[in-house]
């Protein structure tokens, strides 16, 4: 799981006080390199616009020019955002794409993919629940802040000036959840009860654990010792004058008027267009045109088949049967984590393992550098065993494998290599870092929120680490094989609760029956789920696709077929969705059979 999965910003998008050339009238420049620059022009502007009203999304990327601003999370912002869309997508559609280069007309077709999808999406009003217990506000407004550079007295005026902006932020969604109260668009009440106490959390810590307070404690050598006590003193005061006050009103907020409020059923069927908002979202997370049930359906029949894998090493092991393995592993203690400190180093130690085995696997390796780093406590309760979040695009910052340390001692070990493969590299780190530095496409297409093909490469990339030779260990090799079950038991029980009305105990039972799943990790599983619908469902079905075209090369090439070309061709055209994805592994095994 990555942490820009789900970008903080709702954009909003404001009119561009622009002549645009694509916005001419049909006709107007008909020769092909005019068309073709138009294009170009349209979609430059279009990311320059979508950077310069969703500061967060830049500073995420690493580009630091609205570094000291904030999205507008009105709900004017958010009607204005649907408005800019179908505007631009009356303007992407006078472009006429005849005689472009293919990766030119694939720009259009993907640009205009998302314009529609963003105002198809926008009747579901998404924006009016914009809090759960791992991606509210609350928690990303310090993770943001984590990601700014502090390298010069600039940089920490930027942070300042954020700070500045947080209560007004705060404000803003607040009056959102105030709407969606008003349309019963509410989450769990379960759930929001964790959001309130992550915020009070947040609002009471001492300024010596502050994360806001970060800053403070790493100062350039580079800024003086004025510099230093008058940025202090601002920042401080900013943290204790408007920070906090902001979060503990927010807080009350969710814990007295909010919370109380929340819905009771998990599944997102029980809110207002409940059946077509979880068909959507399982075609937007997917990219596929799958229905829940037929999802559901494939997860059942994958649990049976992973289960004779896991059997037959259990059986190695002397155990006759899965259950009396996975209660085994439940209880012995030395497969549970010692300290955060020992899950830290397999994290790092899998990750440093790898780096030397990439060239076997890729003939193009990123520049971006990872790093292992513990995850920020604030979000560790209710986080996962581990996420990643991206490096800068210009190699400012790099890219990071934020380990969970807390409460390690029930946390099993078992699948901690794979995680360390998928978070990492070769996953998502090196898919995220080799998009950035493509220079044969636009940047759009380089942050393109795919989950299906980002998920569903980091989960591929787990089985690379068995084919150069790792998961020596059987316990480690039995924890790979529980990520393609936990993988394939979502595909059942994220369709489960948000289609065929489970509740959240079968899908916990569920968990229990097929995995040997510690209970901490099943507990944030199925409240991300709930949270989130049909995010789940991406890992599985986008490794199954990646899997599905590297077997028909190996099938069509036969001895032309190299896995390193074959990675570097799954990467090169940045996130895609999986049907553009087919069509161009397609193209280049034809390329490949005429020798190109």
């Amino acid at each position: 799981m990555f942490t820009l999965r789900r970008t903080l910003a709702l954009l909003l998008l404001i009119p561009i006080f622009v002549i645009d050339a694509a916005a001419q009238p049909p006709g107007a420049s008909s020769t092909l390199a005019a068309r073709r620059a138009q294009l170009r022009d349209a979609l430059e502007q279009e990311w320059q616009y979508t950077l310069r009203t969703n500061p967060e999304l830049a500073t995420g990327i690493g580009d630091p020019r609205y570094n000291d601003q904030w999205s507008d999370y009105s709900a004017a912002g958010q009607a204005r955002q649907t408005e800019h869309a179908r505007a631009e997508i009356r303007v992407f559609e006078t472009i006429d794409t005849a005689g472009f280069p293919e990766q030119e007309v694939l720009d259009k077709t993907l640009m205009l993919r998302q314009l529609r999808e963003s105002v198809e999406g926008a009747r579901f009003k998404d924006w009016e629940m914009p809090v759960d217990q791992m991606n509210g506000i609350q928690l990303g407004i310090p993770s943001l802040m984590t990601q700014m550079p502090l390298k010069a007295v600039k940089d920490y005026q930027n942070y300042i000036a954020r700070l500045h902006g947080i209560p007004h932020v705060l404000d803003q969604v607040t009056a959102d959840m105030r709407l969606g109260m008003a349309d019963r668009l509410m989450p769990p009440r379960y759930l929001l009860d964790k959001v309130a106490v992550q915020s009070e959390d947040i609002a009471t810590k001492p300024l010596t654990t502050s994360p806001f307070a970060e800053p403070l404690q790493k100062f350039p050598a580079s800024i003086s010792q004025a510099d230093k006590g008058r940025l202090t003193i601002a920042i401080q005061g900013a943290i204790h004058n408007e920070v906090e006050p902001a979060y503990a009103k927010f807080a009350a907020f969710v814990k007295n008027d909010y919370a109380p409020q929340g819905r009771t059923d998990p599944g997102v069927w029980a809110l207002p267009d409940g059946a077509a908002r979880y068909r959507f979202a399982v075609r937007e997370q997917t990219t596929t045109e799958l229905t829940p049930e037929q999802i559901h359906a494939m997860g059942v029949k994958q649990v049976a088949e992973i289960e004779a894998d896991m059997l037959k090493l259990a059986q190695s092991l002397g155990y006759h049967d899965l259950k009396s393995f996975n209660d085994h592993i439940r209880q012995d203690p030395s497969h549970y984590g010692k300290s955060g400190q020992q899950i830290f180093d397999l994290y790092k130690h899998y990750a440093e393992q790898m780096e030397g085995k990439l060239p076997l696997l890729f003939g193009h390796l990123p520049k971006t550098k990872l790093e292992v780093i513990p995850m920020e406590a604030f979000r560790a309760p209710s986080a996962p065993p581990a996420d990643y979040s991206p490096g800068a695009a210009d190699g400012s910052r790099p890219g990071y494998i934020n380990v969970n340390e807390y409460d390690p001692t029930h946390r099993l070990l078992l699948n901690v290599e794979a995680i360390a493969y998928h978070e990492g590299v070769p996953g998502h780190h090196l898919q995220f870092s080799v998009a950035q530095e493509l220079t044969d496409i636009p940047e759009f297409r380089k942050f393109s929120g795919y989950n299906a093909y980002s998920e569903g490469w980091a989960f591929y990339s787990e089985r690379l680490g068995k084919e150069v030779g790792f998961y020596q260990d059987p316990y480690s090799e039995y924890g790979r094989l529980e990520n393609e079950m936990w993988r394939s038991v979502r595909l059942v029980v994220d369709t489960g609760v948000h289609s065929q009305h489970w509740t959240r105990q079968q899908m916990v039972d569920y968990f229990h029956d097929h995995t040997a799943m510690d209970d901490t990790n099943i507990a944030s599983e199925v409240d991300r789920y709930i949270a989130w619908p049909g995010q789940a469902l991406a890992y599985k079905m986008g490794q199954m696709k990646i899997l599905e075209l590297r077997e028909r090369a190996k099938r069509e090439l036969g001895p032309k077929f190299d896995i390193r070309t074959f990675h570097d061709a799954v990467l090169a055209g940045g996130p895609l969705p999986l049907d553009v994805l087919d069509q161009q592994i397609t193209a280049w095994i034809a390329k490949q059979k005429r020798g190109q």
